[in-house]
């Protein structure tokens, strides 16, 4: 029998999200959200909640320039 592997959903500062292999640490800049799961659990959840592709600052920048 073979084992999937787990996933984690991943944040980074800027608000990107990323698949990693839920058997390693997060990397630096990266923070665990709390989703683990197969890939496509994850990838269900980054579509989910990452509707917006610009990094944050950006998104803050062109949200104060109007």
């Amino acid at each position: 029998m073979t084992v999937s592997p787990e996933y984690q959903v991943l944040v980074n500062d800027e608000e990107q999200y990323s698949l990693w292999s839920a058997d390693r640490p997060a990397p630096d800049g990266w923070h665990q959200v709390g989703v683990r799961g197969s890939k496509e659990q994850c990838l269900h959840h980054i579509e989910q909640v990452w509707t917006d592709m610009r990094p944050r600052s950006l998104r803050l920048a062109m949200a104060t320039t109007g």
